[in-house]
């Protein structure tokens, strides 16, 4: 592709999504995981404290227990690391927060600590792709602990409390390794099948990013799972067959030669792949997720050799980049030039002016509307926008739901207690069918533990926390329109090259007579990610504003040029066969 290519123009400004905000997706494969774990992390030192009639110190140890929810998706052997990274991070921001409590009074001093820890928590889990929740747990936690009141000799105390429930948190979230060490990576496989299978049956532009991002994130899952096991070599060998899936793109019924660069605008068609059929993928995929043994599937075609290679490039891996390769990672993630920083200052300065707007209209729990503008901030404005949405009406109706079980609640401590359990399991249960409905027990929740410290007015407790969601939004959403994020451009031209470098690798590879096994793998693999990445960079640049025009002829021919190069990786590897030649290209 030409660098003198006419860019097609597009305007700065799209609309914003309207239909479909509000509508109920499928719950998550696994829900109930983060749902009963933050329940058992909670209600071990909940009722702890209870029996000691100390309440009161409720707001400590949830800091902790709220640690339960993430890592639910990662293997055992990452998972142990990451949970107990996010329990030392939610340590660093509560002693913050504590601390600065126990000096200051200061509304405008604590507002702008509390809009600090949400761009730094915001930054970092960016950056280090944490997945859900995200950020907006530790903002919650940090911004709450600014404005509960503090006495520096207390901070010990209290930050042993978080600390015991984290620790309490990690054995939660770890525990199952102890009877199914190889559940999440056979879930990450089966959602490879899957995809495939959707692949196979209607071949197009987004089943095919699809398979190859579920491709991606089971080899991910394979590499961090720890020592070789014979379930995860039959996974592997699964997942080498939901690949083969993906390997089918051809044009012209051939694979161009090598460094073809395809007429734009030109649709691929499949390449015929033997034996594949959508619904054995299917039975694998319900067999793996199932409890029973993994499924022994045949070699698929030229992966005698690749088998248990996942050891091989782990170690290769090891050897090239390490631990500190990983620093570096993040260190160019935090890096100037990098799309993250924009959000971040979105978030410094959204969540500043929204808890000064609520102080200065007299609420008084601005931290509220702290924490709804860190909420609101997503990868790119129509996102954002989305979110803003649905935060509203979520916590708009959560108000109402507060108003009918207050009554309820303060029958009792015990009964303040289970009210705290069951919306705790509620939001999870209910926020992957969509943010809104999560929203609708999240905030009753969080208005409940505000009653362990000591009962206050409900009417007041709902105008404060319904004009805050408003102020919170609005503000946020506001400063992320005029925030801008040109870089999520920038991101999409260093992927093309990216993808670009990793096709010509493979490409060499290929012509390589004495290229091994590993070689082509590793090669396929890199090429696969970069592809995956090179899409995820479009979608977010697509939904920004005031940015130029994103390079969509070249978008569109680095992505029909590495899929075709996967093709002839995997014909090199004996994965799949194509039809005869029929003509010139």
């Amino acid at each position: 592709m030409s660098d003198t290519a006419v860019r097609p123009r597009k305007p700065s400004v799209h609309k914003l999504p309207v239909t479909g905000v509000l509508r109920l997706n499928s719950p998550a494969e696994i829900w109930y995981k983060p749902a009963l774990s933050v329940v058992v992390a909670s209600a071990v030192p909940n009722l702890l404290l209870y029996s000691l009639d100390r309440l009161d110190l409720v707001m400590y140890t949830m800091a902790g227990s709220l640690c339960a929810l993430y890592g639910h998706n990662l293997p055992y052997a990452r998972r142990v690391h990451t949970v107990l990274r996010v329990v030392l991070g939610m340590a660093a921001g509560f002693a913050v927060a504590l601390v600065t409590a126990s000096f200051t009074e200061s509304t405008p001093v604590l507002i702008a600590v509390g809009a600090l820890l949400a761009a730094v928590q915001k930054t970092f889990c960016d950056a280090t792709r944490i997945g859900p929740p995200g950020n907006v747990i530790f903002t919650f936690v940090t911004s709450a602990a600014l404005f509960a009141p503090q006495e520096i000799g207390q901070v010990p105390g209290h930050m042993a409390l978080m600390l015991a429930a984290g620790a309490f948190s990690w054995l939660v979230s770890t525990g199952p390794v102890l009877w199914r060490r190889e559940g999440p990576e056979r879930l990450a496989t089966a959602r490879a099948l899957d995809a495939a299978a959707a692949y196979a049956t209607a071949p197009d532009s987004r089943t095919r990013h699809a398979v190859a991002t579920a491709v991606q994130a089971a080899w991910q899952s394979l590499l961090a799972a720890g020592r070789p096991t014979p379930v995860r070599q039959e996974l592997e060998r699964l997942v080498v067959h939901a690949e083969r899936t993906l390997a089918t793109v051809a044009t012209d019924s051939r694979v161009p030669a090598v460094g073809h660069v395809p007429t734009v605008g030109h649709v691929p068609t499949v390449g015929h792949v033997p034996d594949v059929d959508p619904d054995e993928l299917r039975r694998w995929a319900a067999d793996t997720r199932s409890r029973g043994p993994v499924p022994s599937p045949p070699l698929a075609p030229g992966t005698v050799e690749q088998l248990f290679g996942i050891d091989a490039e782990r170690a290769g891996q090891r050897m090239r980049r390490g631990r500190r390769e990983a620093r570096r990672r993040l260190l160019r993630a935090l890096g100037p030039g990098s799309p993250v920083l924009p959000v971040a200052f979105r978030t410094l300065l959204g969540c500043a002016l929204a808890g000064y707007v609520s102080a200065a209209l007299g609420v008084g729990h601005p931290y509220w509307a702290i924490v709804t503008a860190a909420a609101v901030y997503q990868p790119n404005l129509a996102l954002s926008w989305s979110r803003a949405v649905q935060r509203t009406v979520g916590n708009l109706l959560g108000v109402l739901v507060f108003a009918a079980v207050i009554p309820l609640a303060r029958v009792g401590s015990l009964a303040l207690v289970l009210c705290v359990l069951f919306f705790s399991f509620a939001a999870e249960a209910l926020i992957t069918r969509n943010y809104w409905l999560g929203s609708i027990a999240v905030t009753p929740m969080a208005l409940l533990i505000l009653e362990f410290g000591g009962f206050q007015p409900a009417g007041r407790l709902i105008g404060d926390r319904a004009l805050d969601t408003l102020v919170g939004v609005a503000v946020g959403f506001l400063v992320a329109i005029a925030v801008t994020n040109r870089r999520a451009s920038g991101r999409v031209e260093l992927a093309i090259a990216a993808a670009a470098d990793a096709r010509r690798r493979a490409e060499r590879a290929v012509a390589d007579p004495t290229a091994d096994a590993l070689v082509l793998e590793t090669a396929r693999r890199r090429l696969t990610a970069c592809l995956v990445e090179l899409r995820d960079a479009s979608d977010v640049a697509s939904g920004e504003w005031w940015q130029r025009a994103l390079p969509e002829q070249e978008l569109l021919a680095a992505e029909q040029a590495g899929h075709r190069t996967l093709a002839a990786t995997a014909q090199r590897q004996g994965l799949i066969t194509l039809p005869p030649t029929s003509g010139a290209v």
